[in-house]
């Protein structure tokens, strides 16, 4: 069933959980996820990266995944990730993408805020949620011009009373794309962060934080983690693996059927990780 963020974050701040966050790239990778969500009858979200988006008209991508969220046996959110522009993330909310994240985080905080405010009047009367970034998640890879800043509480705060979005990504640590290391968390900021605010908080760049982290601050009042680069690796190495096993295989179904059960089980540890 098809659902919006704020309906599935709610219940997992109240229930002391964390939904999975999924950057997919394809069908095959959207139905290892959405197969893997069922199995534990866990709500889960799509999402999709700039890099999908400008690679694939969104009305496609959308095309191609509603179908099969509307269908699924458990809440699925479709949502665009990191955005910078505001007409962009309007386009996003009239295609059909249930919830979309305007991504301020480069730009001052008033700025940041009316932004989150002008994006949060569109969005909502539509049933779309809407989701802001305060402080700024850094990029392992890629992405040079995305400075690294923890989120000040006071502006948190700020962004929570006058923007109104559903949810909040924080920067205490974490860092996107991160692909054979591990990173600090400030747990002592999240605290702060955590009594400061009552909206769901996010976490972006899963896969480089040690699961213990994830654990505890799923358990508390983040309501969301967002994965990408794990999924990305056992696509890549399931798909290598297959090809080495036949060299004469070539029909893109037949490697597909082997590739999307690898996709399948890393889904399903992540969401078991967080408590689904």
């Amino acid at each position: 069933m098809i659902s919006n963020l704020k309906d599935i974050l709610m219940p997992a701040q109240d229930g002391g959980y964390a939904v999975a966050c999924f950057n997919v790239f394809g069908y095959e990778d959207a139905r290892a996820v959405v197969n893997a969500a069922e199995a534990r009858n866990a709500s889960v979200i799509l999402s999709i990266n700039i890099d999908m988006r400008q690679f694939m008209p969104m009305e496609q991508i959308i095309g191609m995944l509603r179908p099969m969220a509307e269908k699924a046996r458990v809440p699925v959110c479709l949502h665009l990730d990191h955005t910078y522009e505001i007409d962009t993330v309007k386009e996003a909310v009239d295609t059909g993408f249930t919830s979309v994240m305007f991504d301020g985080s480069q730009l001052p905080i008033s700025e940041n805020i009316t932004a989150i405010r002008d994006i949060v009047s569109y969005a909502h009367p539509k049933d779309t949620s809407v989701e802001a970034e305060v402080g700024s998640v850094p990029y392992a890879t890629g992405r040079d011009n995305i400075r690294s800043a923890l989120t000040e509480v006071i502006e948190a705060v700020a962004m929570e009373e006058q923007g109104q979005p559903d949810a909040l990504a924080i920067s205490i640590g974490n860092v996107h794309r991160l692909e054979d290391r591990s990173v600090a968390i400030d747990l002592d900021r999240f605290t702060e962060l955590e009594k400061a605010l009552s909206l769901p908080l996010v976490i972006h760049g899963a896969s480089g934080l040690e699961n213990k982290e994830i654990q505890i601050m799923a358990s508390r009042q983040v309501a969301k983690f967002n994965v990408g680069t794990i999924l990305r690796k056992t696509f890549g190495n399931s798909l290598r693996t297959t090809l080495k096993s036949d060299l004469d295989l070539f029909d893109r179904i037949t490697i597909m059927q082997q590739v999307i059960p690898d996709m399948r089980t890393t889904a399903s540890k992540i969401i078991r990780l967080l408590g689904q």
